[in-house]
C-alpha cells in the first residue's frame, strides 16, 4: 500500500505532467488531423524578372484554380493559396520559406523556379519537414544528390529536357555540339545531362561558354559559337536568355538554311510567343505539355487562358496538377502531417489532363510521358498559340533517368 507521502508525491507528479502536457507548443501537423484548420498552400515564384512568363501571376492562378476546383475546402477546412516573389535571390527564397512554415502554417510550396531558388527552398523544407513540390525548376540535383522525402520534382527534370533533344537531333546527323551554359544550377544541369546523351550517341562537344543569368548582349558568346563550326549550338539556359540568344543568333545571320541549328534545350511555349514563329520554326524541343494536345488539355487551357489571356507553360499546368494531387492525399488520408501526405500521394498514380499514369517515385521525381515536338511555320499555325506539331509520345519508362541510377541516398534500390 502507498503510503501517504509516496501518494502526495504520485499526486503532485501526475499535476506536474497535466500541466507540462497543456502547454501550448507550436502548432504541429499529426496523423488523423488538420493542423490549425486551414491547409495553406504557399506559390513561391518569379513574378518581375526573365522567368515570370514561364511560372510567375500564372502560377498563382493555376494553384487557385485548383483549389477553386477542388471546393475551397478538404475534408471541412478552408483551403488557402499565398504567393511571394523571391526576385530570383536564393536567399530571398530561404527567407521567405522559413517564415511560411515557422510563422504562418504554410503546409506546401509550389513553383519554385528557378534550380537554385528550388535547392535553397527544397533544404528549408526538409529542415522544418514541410513538403516543396518543384514544378518550375529542373537541375536533376533534387532528386539525386540533394533529395529529400519531402521534396517533389513534379513536371520535368533536365534529364528528360536535354536528352531526349539530343537523341532526336543526332539521329538528323547534327553530332557536333557548342554549349552557350547560363552559370547558375539550371545550366550546369542541362549541360551535363545533353553532354552525356551525346556520349552514348557518339556525339562531340566541340566548345562551351558560360554567362551570366539575364544577360543583355549575348552576341560575342554566339560568335564563338560559331567560330566553332559546331552543327548545333546548344542552348543551356531559359527565359529571356534563351529568347535572346535565339534572337541574336538570327540577327547574326549565324542560323538559317544550310548553317547552324539551334538548340533550345529548355524552352517553353512562352519563349515561342515571345520569339514570334518566324524566328522560332523548325526547332525541335521536348515538352511535358503541350496545351493542344487533346480534349482535356484544350479544355482545362482554354478556362486558363479566360484568366489570363495566355496559354498556360508546363509550369502552369503541372502547378495546377500538383496542387490537385496534394489536396486529393489530404482528402484520402485526413492529415496535413507532411509524411503521411507524400507517402499518399507516391502511392497513388496521377491522371489528368497534364499526365496519364504519371507516378511519384520513391526519390521524388514524378514520372510521365513527354512529348518531342517542332516548332511550326507561319504558315502551318492556323489559330493563336498553335505552334507545336507533336512528333513523337516519349513513354516515362524512356523520358527519365531510370530510378537504377538514381543517385538519391534515403531510397533503396
Amino acid at each position: 500500500m502507498f503510503t501517504s507521502r509516496a501518494r502526495r508525491l504520485t499526486s503532485f507528479t501526475s499535476l506536474a505532467l497535466a500541466a507540462a502536457f497543456s502547454i501550448p507548443f507550436p502548432a504541429q501537423a499529426q496523423p488523423g488531423r488538420i493542423s490549425d484548420g486551414v491547409v495553406k498552400i504557399g506559390v513561391l515564384t518569379d513574378m518581375s524578372s526573365i522567368f515570370s512568363d514561364i511560372g510567375g501571376k500564372g502560377s498563382v492562378i493555376a494553384a487557385q484554380m485548383a483549389v477553386d476546383d477542388f471546393g475551397s475546402k478538404v475534408n471541412g477546412v478552408p483551403i488557402k493559396v499565398i504567393a511571394a516573389d523571391h526576385q530570383n535571390k536564393t536567399d530571398v527564397a530561404a527567407t521567405i520559406a522559413r517564415d511560411w512554415f515557422d510563422n504562418q502554417q504554410v503546409d506546401v510550396v509550389e513553383d519554385l523556379l528557378p534550380s537554385s531558388v528550388a535547392l535553397a527552398v527544397a533544404n528549408v523544407a526538409k529542415a522544418k519537414r514541410r513538403i516543396a513540390i518543384v514544378t518550375g525548376a529542373g537541375t536533376t540535383r533534387l532528386v539525386n544528390e540533394e533529395c529529400s522525402p519531402y521534396t517533389v520534382q513534379y513536371s520535368y527534370d533536365t534529364y528528360a529536357f536535354a536528352s531526349n533533344t539530343v537523341k532526336a537531333m543526332t539521329r538528323g546527323g547534327n553530332n557536333s555540339w557548342y554549349f552557350l551554359t547560363v552559370d547558375y544550377a539550371l545550366g550546369g544541369s542541362l549541360e551535363k545531362d545533353a553532354s552525356e546523351a551525346l556520349q552514348q550517341v557518339n556525339g562531340k562537344v566541340v566548345g562551351r561558354a558560360k554567362h551570366p543569368i539575364n544577360s543583355s548582349d549575348l552576341s560575342s558568346y554566339l560568335l564563338q559559337a560559331q567560330a566553332s563550326r559546331a552543327k548545333v549550338i546548344a542552348l543551356a539556359n531559359a527565359g529571356a536568355d534563351t529568347v535572346n540568344a535565339i534572337k541574336t543568333a538570327r540577327e547574326f545571320g549565324i542560323t538559317g538554311p544550310d548553317k547552324q541549328k539551334i538548340a533550345g534545350l529548355h524552352m517553353f511555349i512562352s519563349d515561342i510567343h515571345s520569339l514570334g514563329l518566324e524566328a522560332g520554326q523548325g526547332m525541335t524541343l521536348t515538352t511535358a505539355f503541350y496545351w493542344d494536345r487533346d480534349d482535356a488539355s484544350r479544355a482545362w487551357a482554354q478556362r486558363f487562358f479566360a484568366k489570363t489571356g495566355k496559354m498556360p507553360t508546363l509550369v502552369h499546368a503541372g502547378t495546377y496538377s500538383s496542387v490537385m494531387h496534394y489536396l486529393q492525399a489530404v482528402q484520402r488520408t485526413g492529415t496535413d502531417d507532411a509524411d503521411t501526405v507524400m507517402a499518399s500521394m507516391k502511392q497513388t498514380p496521377v491522371n489528368d489532363f497534364f499526365a496519364r499514369g504519371g507516378q511519384i517515385r520513391p526519390d521524388g521525381l514524378m514520372v510521365h510521358d513527354m512529348y518531342l515536338v517542332e516548332v511550326k511555320s507561319p504558315k502551318e499555325s492556323k489559330k493563336p498559340w498553335d505552334y507545336y506539331k507533336v512528333l513523337q509520345t516519349i513513354p516515362a519508362s524512356e523520358a527519365f533517368r531510370p530510378l537504377s541510377q538514381s543517385q538519391c541516398a534515403f531510397i533503396r534500390k
